[in-house]
């Protein structure tokens, strides 16, 4: 009944209200950087955004919707990412609740935390399902690390060892400065507002 009352508490009105907009950035910035072959993903701003506010259960219900609604809307390449986009939001969820995201220096601290996550469920699902090379522009990344005679699996791994770092760590910082930038009046109609430092 506890774990039935923590998942309630994140889905208020407010965090129904959020999500679709926490959505649309995913998409909208995940497509763009997509199309522009970038080495990064920044495609789980608006996850992290809602697991900062709302508690992990509504970041993964985020990250899930977000892989699903773009896989089958726009990319269908999205959609086989949805466990690492689910892992992204309940693990920032968490992080927020021990204080994660009380000062910049945390929030890094989050980046590299969700940068492991990242890499460890990922790996699998770039290996097993795309032979390592996917669309995004860190495959470049990898095919060079195969050419220099890695193997697959360790290719893969180096690739998300470099790329992940940098991308949530600016994914973090971009979320957080978002959260800040929000007015403490709405900040406070939602379920996970002292997960925010106010001063």
């Amino acid at each position: 009944m506890k774990l039935l009352d923590t998942i309630k508490r994140d889905f208020t009105t407010m965090t129904l209200v959020l999500m679709p907009v926490a959505i649309a950035i995913n998409i909208v910035i995940g497509q763009i950087v997509a199309v522009l072959k970038l080495p990064v993903f920044l495609d789980s701003i608006g996850t992290v955004l809602v697991a900062i506010v709302a508690g992990p259960w509504a970041g993964a219900a985020t990250g899930i919707l977000s892989n699903v609604i773009w896989g089958l809307a726009v990319d269908p390449n999205a959609l086989p990412w949805f466990p690492v986009a689910m892992m992204i939001g309940f693990v920032a969820g968490w992080l927020a609740i021990a204080g994660w995201f009380k000062s910049w220096v945390k929030v890094a601290g989050s980046g590299v935390v969700l940068a492991l996550t990242a890499a460890i469920v990922g790996t699998p699902i770039a290996v097993y399902l795309f032979g390592g090379i996917t669309t995004s522009g860190s495959s470049f990344i990898t095919a060079f690390l195969l050419q220099t005679g890695q193997d697959l699996v360790s290719a893969v791994l180096s690739t998300n060892f470099i790329v992940e770092p940098i991308d949530k760590i600016a994914t973090c910082f971009l979320a957080y400065g978002i959260v800040k930038g929000l007015s403490t009046r709405y900040l406070s109609r939602l379920p996970r507002a002292a997960n925010i430092a106010t001063s």
